[in-house]
């Protein structure tokens, strides 16, 4: 056996999609290679950057703070809720390229999904720069976020740029999870690449107290026989 990774994360830059009204990350030196070789050895010099970003750009989670005052922050939401995780894949993209964009309870009905990342694939990551990937989204309907908390799901992704239909401003996918204490990893990519179970996913934040939401480096690792 000999394990495979996967890397599910978009690059993080500048001209990412953004949910619209939030500005996209800004990166800049503000310390150059120049101006650090005059204070070491010669031939000796470092570049620093500095990140100026909206917590929820690119591939991102959701501690429960994100929607509740008195929910975890990233430094307090448990390491073993965001790594190391079994995952599973719900391939969905099917019914999404007919044009069916919520996701409904029957598409988990039978599923063990117990102490599981569930990873929603619906094909929206192959839109991921093109105006379109910020049209109306695929999403999971609060019927589908209910039996994920049935079904004992720890961790919900998908690789669209919402979990909720983002019509829907009362937001139900992510109230209900998250007061479950449920994170949420959106703006996956490459959940293709998957096998439907067989893998270990990762996603763990930066410990920012008083934190909501942060970019991820969101992976997993596949066994291959």
């Amino acid at each position: 056996m000999r394990p495979r990774i996967v890397d599910l994360t978009h690059p993080l830059g500048p001209a990412i999609p953004m949910f619209p009204g939030l500005p996209g990350p800004e990166i800049e030196e503000f310390l150059s290679r120049e101006a650090a070789a005059e204070r070491y050895a010669p031939g000796v010099s470092f570049v620093v950057h500095r990140y100026r970003l909206i917590g929820n750009s690119g591939t991102y989670l959701d501690a429960p703070l994100h929607r509740y005052e008195d929910g975890s922050d990233l430094a307090t939401l448990p390491l073993d809720r965001t790594a190391d995780l079994p995952g599973v894949v719900v391939d969905v993209a099917g019914q999404v390229e007919a044009g069916r964009l919520a996701i409904g309870p029957e598409q988990l009905a039978g599923l063990d999904l117990s102490g599981c990342a569930v990873l929603v694939r619906t094909g929206w990551d192959a839109r991921w720069g093109t105006p379109s990937y910020l049209a109306a989204n695929p999403y999971l309907t609060s019927e589908a976020a209910g039996e994920l908390i049935r079904a004992g799901a720890v961790l919900v992704g998908i690789d669209s740029w919402n979990v909720d239909n983002v019509a829907d401003l009362t937001r139900p996918v992510h109230s209900r999870l998250l007061a479950h204490g449920i994170p949420i990893v959106e703006n996956l990519r490459g959940l293709d690449r998957l096998p439907r179970r067989g893998f270990r996913f990762h996603a763990a934040p930066l410990p920012i107290p008083g934190g909501s939401s942060v970019p991820v480096r969101a992976y997993a690792i596949v066994v291959e026989r």
